[in-house]
């Protein structure tokens, strides 16, 4: 008897070669559908289901493969001679290769509009039983499930190299498929729920509900990276190609690194605080080893780039640099004279991709504003010892209509410019963060101190004389009054902070000793 193939793909990349492959190894055909139409219309010999079986699709082809033609054909074990018999007892011919991929529910739930009807009309039944019947049963069963398979297996079949090894390998990535496809599929009804609950006015009780449910992340394999924080750490970059980082489309420089995708999302989190695209107020950023050495406003992107920089220029020596405008040609000659790993933005003019062609290495990505602003409301991730955590993202918006000033002093006009812009910034700083800013810009950054009083004394000493006549930011409450006294002696005139301290009435009283503002927030930034 002639070994058989089943074929049912709703990618139909590389289908007619691989089944004119087949045919060249004496395989018969069997398909349905648009699959079997296929076949056909390129004058290939083909056998359709509802032939082999002797049932007509129904339910507008809903069932078609459900058949014990076609499932004993699949999971009979040819070595058990009891599954041999059933075989012949019921006239059933067995399957020897299935090729199948599954309905496009991705692609059909990407677009955002798309109804619940038409979405769960894409979910496949037929298919994914199909696929885990044969790579369960792999060792008589090779399963195909992505086109890129094809060219390969062919080769292995024309030399007579089907072995064990490559079995298992396709079964492997065969319940891969299934289990990123189911995963896809809860994790749009799951969204999709929350979203309606929420539009709903019920959106605490959908979180607390979906807060049950188990985490589900399957993303492929995006590249091998040459290593990890350090040359002895194998690293991977798992993520979807059309989504967040994966949406970035690199202009120039070598491929980016574990340390360069860390950094880039420190960066693009702070810019992005004052918006990102079209719209947004000028803002640059420059980040060494995750932290901000230099945040600044400007009238444009080359203004507030230029001013982020010369807020601490030997720092941002190797940095990382995000603006949330296009890069102009002023913008990439204040970049052209540094040392720097990467810049990202929402787009960079023609003229300054010419300025900066000469340096090779120089990693320029454009992130398109559509990729950012589908990540609001993400979770983060962070492995632990035998687990993840899981947690919101905290990039909402800072809300100074809840803020209380509790000092006897009201801030001036430009000490509530500088105090908002202090308190975008210093939440993107790793704790204890301490943050001195002034005209829209960072002077001083003390961050990962161990005390809250060593940060600031880092941050007012970097600001120096700059200092006199500056805000001072605190991701956290003050425990003791020596960070307000501190910051008093270099001349600062008015502090952010959460407050929550059983010892904010001491630090209140220091900024009133000292004429000082104080403003309380009441909501901490943590970022460890």
């Amino acid at each position: 008897m002639a070994p058989t193939a089943l074929l049912s793909v709703s990618d139909k990349r590389g289908l007619v070669p691989l089944a004119e492959g087949l045919l060249a190894q004496g395989y018969g055909l069997l398909s349905s559908g648009g699959t079997a139409a296929a076949l056909a219309a390129a004058g290939l010999p083909v056998t359709k289901v509802a032939e082999h079986t002797g049932a007509p699709e129904i339910l507008g082809g809903r069932v078609k493969t459900l058949h014990p033609r076609i499932h004993g054909g699949i999971l009979a074990r040819r070595d058990d001679p009891s599954h041999r018999a059933d075989l012949e007892a019921q006239g059933i011919a067995p399957i020897d290769v299935v090729v199948v991929n599954l309905y496009p529910f991705r692609a059909t739930v990407a677009d955002p509009g798309v109804s619940w009807e038409t979405a769960i009309e894409n979910i496949d039944i037929g298919g994914p039983a199909m696929v885990r019947a044969a790579a369960k049963n792999h060792a008589d069963v090779v399963v195909l499930t992505d086109p890129d398979q094809y060219p390969g297996f062919l080769d292995s079949l024309a030399a007579g190299r089907v072995d064990a090894a490559l079995r298992r390998r396709l079964a492997l990535a065969a319940f891969a498929h299934t289990a990123a496809y189911d995963a896809a599929i809860a994790a749009w009804i799951e969204g999709r729920l929350v979203s309606e609950a929420g539009s709903a006015g019920a959106s605490e009780q959908a979180a607390t509900e979906g807060a049950e449910l188990p985490l589900r992340l399957e993303l492929p394999l995006r590249q091998v990276l040459r290593y990890g924080e350090n040359p002895h750490q194998s690293a991977r970059w798992f993520g979807e190609a059309n989504a967040g980082w994966g949406a970035a489309r690199q202009l120039q420089g070598k491929e980016l690194s574990y340390n360069n995708l860390i950094d880039l999302e420190a960066a693009l989190t702070t810019v992005a605080a004052f918006g990102y695209g079209p719209g947004a107020e000028p803002a640059a950023v420059v980040i060494k080893h995750t932290n901000p050495c230099g945040v600044a406003l400007g009238a444009d992107s080359a203004d507030a780039l230029l001013r982020a920089l010369e807020a601490d220029r030997i720092s941002a020596f190797g940095g990382i640099v995000a603006l949330n405008g296009t890069v102009e040609r002023a913008a990439a000659d204040h970049l052209a004279g540094l040392f720097l790993e990467c810049v990202v933005a929402p787009s960079f003019s023609e003229e300054a991709r010419q300025r900066l062609a000469a340096k090779a290495n120089l990693r320029l990505l454009e992130l398109d504003p559509r990729a950012v602003a589908e990540a609001s409301g993400r979770l983060q991730l962070r492995s632990v010892l035998g687990g993840v955590l899981a947690q919101q993202a905290d990039d909402g918006p800072a809300e100074p209509e809840g803020w209380q000033v509790v000092s006897d002093r009201q801030p001036s006009e430009d000490e509530w410019r500088d105090l908002r812009f202090a308190w975008q910034v210093v939440r993107h700083v790793r704790s204890n963060a301490i943050l001195v800013a002034q005209g829209g810009r960072t002077l001083g950054v003390g961050a990962g101190q161990m005390n809250r009083v060593g940060s600031a004394r880092l941050a007012l000493e970097a600001a120096g004389d700059a200092a006199r006549g500056a805000v001072l930011a605190s991701d956290g409450f003050f425990p003791f009054d020596d960070t307000v006294l501190l910051a008093a002696r270099h001349g600062i005139t008015a502090v952010i902070q959460p407050g929550g301290s059983k010892r904010d009435p001491d630090s209140i009283a220091a900024c009133k000793a000292h004429d000082m503002v104080m403003v309380i927030t009441g909501r901490r930034h943590f970022l460890h």
